[in-house]
């Protein structure tokens, strides 16, 4: 109906045609909008009759006009004819769909009256209104009867469309719908406002109350077969329209496109050779898989759990989920904005404040520095005036002794100038001789040549003021940072040193997590070392052989940052070897680290934990080891025959090493290298020139590994669920060994044991299948 109505419009004012006139090129345009466009066209010294042409606001064609104007085209009759039957049909009800969409654009959802304008227009008797006693007689001016023909004249597509409402209806419980819209109103009343609708017909696709219902679906054929439910919104029961062809419903699933198609679109569209379903059957499909546990295997049973219902239902409660994060992650950011708002507001009363303050000192040091000029000024002008009263003094007593000097000299009788003459000489001599006493002290640095102001050191400070901020982050220097069995020395840097108050250093084991960022959050594992005023810090009590991750954190009064994290680790734990646990045919050097084969040695006492067999010519380290990773190395020399491993203290003492289910050992007899556990051995590959072993013991990653540490080559790697402390072991038949303990783990070796734990998460255990052992052995790679 819509589209009608949009053929019915005026391309200028945009309201239906009024007295339209036939365009010579077809279209139609209201005689007013016309004449308008005419007037647009004329100026002020042109009269309108002067127009001969204008062009068709829809196509541009140029319309020329003869001499009666606009007069002279034709009026479109036709088209009169059609929008007063269609004006006439939309008066038919207050609650018309035209006057709801016009009058009221707010309600959201308008009647379907699509049956009653192609009644009205195909010259149908009946009244659009459908209201009273003859109301349920008018079958054609009726909404229900008009949208039951369409329905019969489209059957197919209604009832496929029924089976889709009847599936979309059913999901929607009446709090949702109510959610959705809670009033529904009647789309068939004549009153305003409509009443409340009480059904709504799927066939007819138009919401009643129940007056307006029992008007038009009367208790009989063919109205018993209309479909009622409870009132949903008009968007719920006209259903989806197919993007290829519009106006058309979507009632197939292509299953070779995987979307909703028409029946247009199988008949003569792209789909035609595909294959199709119906949307109930599809709609079935996907909700949950119908299997017959008597027709497959388990397999196929566990397969069909994993449904596309149940991929949809999880991927929606991870959305679900996300949704959640994305609110409270907005809650906090606003709940961040209000702080921002609070914090600017707080720093701007803080700086006003601060600035007030600076003004305030400023204003008192001018009083200050005004009063003492002041007084200087006094003071000088005191004593310019002492002065200036002295000089006064002296120069009337010299202007005096001039004129008595002068009146002498005008004397003419000789004896009143002898006896004169030689007093006022002699004045005047003593006056000549003594000019310093005539001439009074007179200072003439008063002028305040000395009084300088220069604020040029205080400006710069003032033009430097700003806000304190956190100083940048501080490096950790891996290459400056030492470390023993039981410590670490951390060194760093910091490029704003002279705005740090103090560091903080925080620590704690590497556990193999790859994000720091989770890590650092876990707060309860780390240890925190505050108020560092260097930049180095030694950390004492650490484990030996183990990783820690450090931060170093710059704290000013603005606030703090963090450094980048290092990665640091502990040396072994160095040993010796226990002379308790010798066998009595060996001979320890002093320092306890070289053991030698030697026959007449048997002046050793007999204890639980010394190796007593005939044969087992072997001794064990002096630690424990439970955690870490260690590395050790032997020095082999000219020995071809040896045993190096680890045991737990219950291995038995009175047999060869890797002879029971307590110790592995790297072995070597004569030209033959092997390894050996739980009585059983696997030959290996290594350098007859072998002459330094290097052992590395992962306890925390359950691995022993034998490397050639002259050449950095692998050997051999036991995987090893440790149940209990492992013991150094060495036994040697021949020769003499000699062990380094306490050392950094190699690159070679570091880099392997990675390797080999990746391996070991990716494999899980395949490694084990391949071995020729049972259990905790590996061949080597």
């Amino acid at each position: 109906m819509e589209t009608l109505e949009s053929e019915l419009t005026c391309p200028i004012c945009l309201e239906l045609f009024e007295d339209p006139l036939l365009l010579p090129c077809a279209h139609s345009l209201c005689f007013n909008c016309a004449h308008r466009i005419l007037v647009s066209h004329c100026s002020t010294s042109k009269p309108l009759e002067s127009i001969s042409a204008f062009q068709c606001p829809t196509c541009r064609y140029v319309i020329t006009l003869n001499h009666r104007g606009l007069e002279g085209l034709k009026r479109n009759v036709t088209l009169q004819n059609i929008i007063d039957r269609f004006q006439k049909a939309s008066i038919s009800g207050p609650n018309s769909p035209t006057e709801s969409r016009r009058v009221q654009p707010q309600r959201p959802y308008t009647a379907n009256i699509s049956g009653t304008i192609a009644g009205t227009i195909g010259g149908g008797g009946g009244s659009g209104g459908g209201g009273g006693s003859g109301g349920g007689s008018s079958a054609r001016g009726s909404p229900a009867s008009s949208s039951h023909s369409h329905s019969h004249a489209n059957h197919t597509n209604h009832a496929n469309h029924a089976n889709h409402v009847n599936h979309t209806n059913a999901n929607h419980s009446p709090a949702v719908v109510a959610k959705m819209d809670p009033r529904i109103s009647c789309q068939f009343c004549e009153q305003d406002p409509p009443r409340e609708a009480v059904k709504t017909c799927v066939t007819c696709e138009v919401s009643y109350c129940d007056r307006c219902l029992r008007a038009t679906h009367p208790n009989k054929k063919p109205f018993t077969s209309h479909r009622l439910v409870e009132p949903v919104p008009d968007t719920h029961i006209r259903g989806l329209t197919c993007m290829e062809h519009e106006n058309e419903k979507v009632n197939m699933y292509c299953l070779v496109d995987d979307q909703l198609i028409c029946a247009l679109c199988k008949l003569v569209g792209r789909h035609r050779e595909h294959q199709v379903s119906s949307l109930t059957e599809r709609f079935d499909k996907l909700k949950a898989y119908q299997v017959s546990p008597g027709r497959v295997s388990d397999a196929v049973m566990e397969a069909s759990k994993t449904s596309a219902a149940q991929t949809l239902e999880n991927n929606l409660t991870n959305l679900v989920k996300r949704n959640s994060e994305l609110e409270n992650q907005m809650a906090k950011l606003i709940q961040i904005c209000q702080q921002v708002e609070v914090n600017t507001a707080m720093h701007e009363a803080k700086l006003v404040e601060e600035c007030d303050e600076l003004v305030e000192i400023i204003r008192q040091r001018k009083q200050v520095i005004a009063v003492k000029i002041k007084e200087s000024k006094v003071m000088k002008l005191r004593k310019l005036a002492q002065q200036i009263a002295n000089c006064r003094q002296c120069l009337e007593r010299s202007s005096a002794l001039i004129t008595q000097a002068e009146q002498s000299l005008k004397e003419n009788d000789h004896a009143r100038f002898l006896q004169t003459a030689r007093n006022v000489a002699e004045r005047v001599a003593m006056a000549t001789a003594s000019s310093q006493v005539l001439i009074p002290d007179v200072n003439l640095n008063e002028a305040f040549d000395n009084f300088a102001l220069d604020f040029s050191r205080e400006k710069k400070i003032l033009e430097g003021l700003d806000y304190l901020t956190a100083p940048n982050p501080p490096s950790i220097r891996d290459e400056l940072c030492t470390a023993s069995h039981d410590t670490i020395t951390v060194h760093w840097t910091s490029e704003d040193e002279f705005s740090v108050t103090s560091y903080e250093l925080q620590y704690t084991i590497y556990t193999g997590q790859t994000n720091f960022i989770s890590l650092y959050n876990s707060a309860d594992s780390w240890m925190i070392v505050p108020n560092i005023k260097q930049n180095h810090y030694t950390v004492h009590g650490l484990q030996s052989g183990t990783r820690y991750i450090f931060f170093v954190k710059a704290i000013n009064q603005a606030g703090s940052r963090n450094s980048e994290p290092a990665r640091l680790k502990t040396n072994s734990q160095p040993f010796k070897l226990d002379p308790k646990t010798a066998h009595k045919k060996l001979r320890l050097s002093n320092d306890c680290l070289t053991m030698e084969k030697d026959e007449s040695s048997l002046k050793k006492s007999h204890t639980p934990e010394r190796f007593s067999g005939t044969g087992s010519y072997g001794a064990a380290g002096n630690v424990f080891i439970d955690s870490g990773c260690h590395y050790w190395e032997v020095l082999l020399g000219a020995s071809t025959w040896y045993a190096i491993g680890v045991a737990y203290k219950s291995a038995p003492k009175n047999e060869w090493s890797g002879k029971n289910s307590s110790s592995w050992v790297f072995s070597r007899c004569n030209n033959n290298f092997m390894v050996r556990h739980d009585g059983k051995e696997m030959l290996v590959e290594a350098s007859l020139q072998l002459r330094r072993l290097g052992v590395l013991l992962d306890y925390d990653n359950n691995s022993l590994s034998f490397h050639d540490a002259m050449n950095s080559q692998h050997i051999h790697t036991f995987e090893i669920s440790f149940l209990l402390p492992v013991v150094p072991t060495f036994m040697i038949w021949n020769k003499s060994v000699m062990i380094l303990s306490g050392l950094p783990v190699p690159d070679f070796v570091d880099g392997v044991a990675t390797d080999l734990q990746e391996q070991q998460q990716q494999q899980m255990g395949l490694c084990r299948q391949d071995s020729p052992y049972l259990t905790g052995m590996k061949s080597c790679h």
